[in-house]
């Protein structure tokens, strides 16, 4: 991917930095006003005409420096919350860890943040929420962030980011970048780099570790040495992270157009076991038969060329390829045991749900959607005269066909007949519909041999 950076018809980015100690405020730069968001520019003209500080910061400065359309457009400013919500009717306060500010045009929000500043040390901190923490530090026992509404300075703030290429404020009252921490040049190196000492950051929050595994894929950036290395040491942190926010964070990992390139570093920097156990272990259990590696590597490529094109996804797709394998190895197991064909399915998928809970909470309506998906795959492979059309006009039908395409791509080819058989029937009219269904044979009923009753056995007492 050829940066816009280092494109002849732009000026070089670190053409002439004014220093200022740590601080480099670079003028010349491809950002301009015209890649920024109308409603973005509303909110920053509005902040520093009431005599704040405003800019553009993170990942919305990054991407235009990299020729990328920024998805968002977000605010830092020393501008307190209360400040900002007097500021826009249409504003509205959230978040309890740090408080932001959601400035809200239509279906465009402008998310606003107050800089933050260092825990413990209120002698170079401004102002601290007035709310009332046990834990004046910030900090659990373990390193980690607990409470983060202590207020600071822009340079405070920018040291306080995870990676350096999202320490960037772009100064709309100048038209200049303002960089504290060599993010620039970082951005000019493709390279993703911790700011401060890797260990503690990743302690501070373990989800830092998946944050660049997503970047890395998405921006094609190779991870520094320092923070590549411990991403190895510490993934085992993860495991203290609620699985709710586990499971938001796989939502970004999958579905952000980059999916493929997610779950190979994923895999590369062992943190595949702590979002989906079940999934690593059935590898380990399976190297010798790559099928279930396949079955994801295609769905993802399908998911990031629909993404590509502007077309919507469902998690609970990916997720029942995800899982597919685990599941057919535990309904394996409950067949073994003597279950019948539907009851092994069922308390299968029951199971690998439940399990999967624990490490990345999925939502019941997706559950019930990923049951429905493999559920109708017997159906599917063998349909009947009596539930085909049934089949057919189910909700989740597309989903379970794509699925089912899916696996034939990969090679199970006993399935090839009846995906030609459902490819053919959608192609046709409802009364067509009805004579392809007639033509199919009915399902025969197992007979199941009634057990004998045992004879009741009578008593008599005779009278004396």
């Amino acid at each position: 991917m050829e940066s816009t950076i280092l494109s002849t018809t732009k000026t070089d980015i670190m053409d002439q930095p004014e220093l200022l100690g740590n601080l480099r405020r670079i003028h010349s730069h491809p950002v301009t006003q015209d890649d920024i968001s109308r409603n973005a520019i509303k909110v920053l003209n509005v902040l520093n005409q009431a005599g704040y500080e405003a800019y553009l910061v993170g990942g919305g400065v990054r991407d235009v420096l990299l020729g990328l359309k920024p998805k968002d457009f977000d605010i830092a400013t020393n501008a307190h919350p209360e400040e900002v919500k007097s500021l826009f009717r249409n504003c509205r306060l959230i978040g309890r860890r740090f408080r932001l500010a959601h400035i809200i045009f239509g279906r465009d929000i402008i998310e606003v943040a107050t800089f933050r500043g260092h825990h413990g040390e209120g002698e170079h901190s401004t102002q601290q929420q007035h709310i009332d923490y046990r834990d004046k530090s910030g900090h659990s026992k373990d390193g980690q962030i607990v409470r983060d509404n202590v207020f600071g300075t822009i340079e405070e703030d920018a040291v306080r980011r995870d990676f350096s290429v999202n320490a960037l404020y772009f100064d709309i009252r100048d038209n200049s970048i303002v960089d504290y921490t060599d993010g620039c040049e970082d951005v000019k190196r493709k390279v993703l780099r911790l700011i401060g000492d890797p260990e503690v950051r990743y302690r501070e929050d373990p989800v830092r570790m998946i944050r660049a595994v997503r970047f890395a894929a998405k921006l094609d950036f190779r991870i520094i040495e320092g923070t590549h290395e411990k991403i190895f040491e510490m993934g085992d942190l993860l495991a203290g992270i609620p699985a709710a926010r586990l499971f938001d964070e796989s939502l970004k990992l999958f579905q952000g157009g980059y999916g493929l390139r997610c779950f190979e570093l994923l895999r590369e920097y062992h943190l595949l076991q702590y979002l989906f156990p079940s999934v690593e272990k059935y590898f380990l259990h399976h190297d010798d038969d790559d099928s279930a590696d396949r079955f994801i590597r295609q769905a993802l490529i399908n998911t990031d060329k629909r993404l590509a094109i502007g077309k919507n996804v469902n998690p609970a797709f990916f997720l029942s390829v995800l899982l597919w394998g685990p599941l057919l190895e535990l309904k394996q197991r409950f067949l073994t045991n003597g279950d019948s064909e539907f009851e092994s399915l069922h308390k299968a998928a029951y199971d690998v749900i439940r399990k999967q809970q624990s490490f990345t909470s999925i939502p019941k309506r997706l559950s019930f959607m990923m049951k429905d998906i493999w559920f109708m795959q017997r159906q599917l492979h063998k349909p009947t005269r009596k539930h085909a059309l049934r089949t057919l006009r189910h909700k989740r039908f597309r989903a379970a066909y794509d699925f089912m395409e899916l696996r034939l791509k990969i090679g199970e080819t006993q399935l090839l007949e009846a995906y030609n058989w459902w490819t053919e029937i959608q192609q046709k009219n409802e009364h067509d519909q009805h004579e392809m269904c007639n033509e199919l044979k009915n399902e025969k009923k197992k007979r199941r041999h009634p057990k004998h009753k045992k004879k009741s056995l009578e008593f008599t007492v005779s009278e004396k």
